[in-house]
């Protein structure tokens, strides 16, 4: 049963019409976020001009234009699923973690309603990473670290490289990203509180917007987190600077305890 609640000449608006209009707004302001900065969205912009002249054609009773646009509507939909299946994908890759984080997030805090943590250990792990980037700053080694939560889904990028699942330190860390290492190319993965794996390799990022001084290293790990729930931290070789990336976002970081903070977020 509808309820309305306002009526403007004779259209009356209930509470679900509003509702209605949030959920729809909500999910296209969401595309939007998902789009903006990729050549997807300037697809997007085409795609409708491209249907408004049609409408307008079709207005004008411009017959044969309008015929040929409608023929080539009707395979619309099948044409955009192909032309937009990486976005449709990351979609549904951070609907899905972010649905079963919430799960985990709220089954950890029913089990353990204090919210209690192994935080000494945790700030301890979290300290050698802290520790091992900042040398590799002055040491001007480049660097690329994955930080996965618990509930990640990293198969794949596992597959990619080389697993080790070693304890965490700051020399394990130093040692793999030394130049002279064969296991420095690539990525290295945390979960679990564990070094799971190496040599990892990422998707390049397409996003046209990120700066001509970024590499291809930065640009890796930046198009890892825009696809995924993942963060990473990037260490430059060129010029020692150390950037956080988290949701195809990414923020330099200037201080141990600036880097500690994003950590603690994410782990």
């Amino acid at each position: 049963m509808a309820i309305f609640l306002i009526k403007i000449g004779f259209l009356p608006i209930s509470i679900w019409d509003i509702l209605d209009i949030l959920i729809v707004g909500y999910l296209f302001y969401q595309i939007y976020l998902l789009l903006r900065g990729s050549i997807a969205f300037n697809i997007v912009l085409g795609v409708l001009l491209f249907f408004s002249a049609g409408w307008l054609m079709k207005f004008l009773e411009m017959d044969l234009s309008s015929l040929i646009i409608s023929q080539i509507a009707n395979i619309g939909i099948i044409t955009l699923i192909i032309i937009f299946q990486p976005e449709i994908r990351r979609f549904l890759l951070y609907l899905g973690q972010t649905t079963l984080r919430g799960r985990f997030d709220f089954i950890t805090k029913y089990i353990n309603p204090n919210g209690a943590t192994p935080k000494d250990k945790n700030t301890q792990l979290i300290q050698e990473i802290s520790n091992a980037c900042f040398r590799m700053k002055a040491r001007r080694w480049g660097a690329l670290i994955i930080l996965a939560p618990i509930n990640s889904n990293i198969e794949e990028l596992v597959k990619s490289g080389q697993t080790i699942n070693a304890n965490i330190s700051e020399e394990l860390l130093l040692s793999i990203f030394n130049k002279e290492s064969p296991l420095h190319d690539g990525a290295v993965i945390i979960h679990n509180n564990k070094i799971l794996a190496t040599s990892c390799v990422l998707p390049i990022s397409k996003s046209t917007n990120l700066p001509q001084k970024f590499g291809l290293r930065h640009r890796a790990g930046i198009g890892l987190t825009e696809t995924t729930g993942l963060s990473v931290i990037i260490v430059s070789e060129e010029n020692g600077g150390i950037t956080f990336s988290k949701n195809g976002k990414y923020l330099d970081i200037n201080s141990p305890e600036e880097l500690m903070a994003k950590m603690q977020d994410v782990l």
